[in-house]
């Protein structure tokens, strides 16, 4: 097989498989409003089962439905049969995935569930089966071809499957009013969640890890402090505790380059007064924001009586993934 041929293949199968997708679009019509209405009004979860390929596509659109705000559990068809039928409830709604519409095992469980009054939707490859008759609404997932060439491995119907399932899941987070803060709720170790839910009080520098210095004490002193807490700055308050300005690496190298004479500089002559500052509360992603804006490193956090209690750094927002990419 050459290059070319190799090449001419995988074109065939995106192409197969586009044009599975693109087939769905005209096949959403009042049975997929029936059944997003069904999946919003149900009080339960929704019970996703399928065996094989269809199996696993049942699982990814489990996990979709999760982050999407529409509880869901993949129950094994063989399993439900021995025992794990108990995890369907009253108020529960099931959604059968077969490209056939005949899979044994899916077609023993239906009587199973129905005896149970909970309502199943049918996500078939055929409209015409034995499951089919079953179901309280279906949705048609047939495609004209698999890009299998021999018509044995799913793949162009397990694409329109999840194509499916996706329709589902996205349809019903608008009709939830599902937002990115929800979003973020459900998904706190993503770099989505951290930046919508990760509050500055949270990963700022408090209390002794804080750099501060008096605007009275000599610069010797301020160099000493940037150095001990290693973070290239240092808050400068007055005998108020209140913040009136702050030195960084770069003021102490822009006042070498003019002088090596320092012994009679006190923090309150190389200081920059009315520095940027920041309120604990907000999120980190905006502090990322602001430092962003300002070109800077660093942010002091501090409360509305203008007392440091905090300092926010680049490097700990960016190791924290908060940078969009």
């Amino acid at each position: 097989m050459s290059d070319k041929e190799i090449i001419s293949k995988a074109q065939e199968v995106i192409e197969i498989e586009a044009e599975a997708v693109k087939a769905l679009s005209e096949r959403i019509g009042n049975s997929f409003v029936k059944a997003v209405r069904f999946i919003y009004e149900a009080k339960g979860r929704v019970i996703i089962s399928g065996v094989g390929k269809s199996g696993l596509i049942a699982r990814k659109i489990v996990a979709t439905f999760n982050s999407t705000g529409t509880p869901a559990i993949y129950l094994h068809p063989t399993d439900a049969l021995h025992g794990d039928l108990g995890m369907v409830r009253k108020g529960d709604i099931t959604i059968i995935i077969s490209k056939s519409g005949s899979t044994e095992e899916l077609f023993n469980l239906v009587p199973m569930i129905k005896r149970l009054n909970v309502k199943i939707i049918g996500m078939l490859g055929k409209r015409n089966s034995k499951i089919s008759r079953l179901c309280d609404v279906v949705l048609d997932i047939g495609v004209k071809a698999e890009a299998c060439p021999y018509d044995l491995a799913p793949t162009a119907s397990t694409t329109a499957t999840l194509v499916m399932g996706d329709a589902l899941a996205v349809s019903l987070l608008d009709l939830r009013g599902f937002t990115a803060e929800d979003f973020a709720t459900l998904h706190p170790a993503g770099s989505l969640g951290k930046r919508l839910s990760l509050k500055i009080s949270e990963i700022m520098y408090k209390g002794k890890d804080v750099p501060v210095v008096n605007q009275e004490d000599s610069l010797k002193d301020a160099i000493i402090e940037i150095t001990s807490k290693r973070l290239g700055t240092t808050a400068v308050i007055n005998d108020n505790g209140e913040l009136v300005g702050i030195i960084t690496d770069g003021d102490l190298r822009r006042l070498l380059e003019k002088t090596m004479d320092i012994t009679d500089l006190k923090a309150k002559d190389i200081m920059t007064k009315n520095p940027k500052t920041i309120d604990p509360d907000l999120l980190a992603s905006f502090a990322l924001q602001q430092m962003e804006n300002y070109k800077i490193t660093s942010l002091i956090a501090v409360k509305n009586d203008n007392i440091p209690v905090g300092i926010i750094h680049l490097h700990d927002l960016v190791n924290l993934g908060l940078q969009q990419r």
